[in-house]
């Protein structure tokens, strides 16, 4: 191999770097919880040296937050997703729902990402906020976005819950609540959740005749 294309693997291999320590940090957070968590571990995991985890982060705290904001930006595209479904708002919304149960629901990132935010909330405030920031807001956006697009088109009633889009959305994540807390014990079936919820959403949201 010769020393230019050794030295773009190495540039492209740091360039990685932080990334593999931000899974690794996550990784750790969720095993042990911020207190026991040590930034050794976070390491070993790595496979690199206490030094190399300061030398992008310089605190824990930082890596922390900075671990929060890694996983966060997955909600960054659902205005673009909202934009690409056709077809009867009926349907649109339930795809849109099917997405949300899919990220919130179903991604451990995303259930483990909440669980940070409950627990260490009170430690780092300013994680919860941009938490909602970042990925609250997008969601509930393109959700009321959506729906004020289906009463324009006459397919929906201007019911209530159109300007509150959390009690549309609710119902997700109160099942990413419960899969976080007794999936392992009492799981809950997913499809027939999601099912009943979109039952419940239309008939409430269809503009009737």
């Amino acid at each position: 191999m010769s020393a230019g294309k050794q030295a773009g693997l190495r540039a492209q291999r740091k360039a990685q770097r932080p990334n593999e320590i931000l899974d690794a940090a996550f990784e750790e957070f969720v095993e042990r919880g911020y207190v026991a968590t040590r930034v050794e571990d976070i390491a070993s995991r790595v496979g690199v040296t206490k030094g190399t985890i300061y030398f992008y982060f310089e605190t824990k705290e930082r890596l922390f937050e900075e671990m929060i904001r890694h996983l966060s930006v997955s909600f960054a595209d659902v205005s673009a997703y909202a934009k690409t479904l056709s077809g009867p708002y009926t349907e649109r919304i339930k795809a849109f729902l099917r997405m949300s149960y899919d990220r919130l629901v179903l991604d451990r990132k995303t259930r483990e990402l909440l669980r940070f935010v409950i627990a260490e909330g009170s430690r780092f405030p300013q994680v919860v906020d941009r938490h909602h920031d970042e990925f609250v807001v997008p969601l509930m956006n393109a959700a009321q976005k959506l729906f004020e697009e289906g009463v324009a088109a006459g397919e929906l009633r201007a019911a209530p819950a159109i300007k509150i889009p959390d009690t549309v959305i609710g119902s997700a994540v109160m099942l990413c609540i419960s899969q976080m807390i007794f999936a392992d014990r009492k799981p809950q079936d997913v499809d027939a959740f999601f099912e009943a919820h979109v039952d419940i959403i239309l008939h409430g949201l269809i503009a009737k005749d």
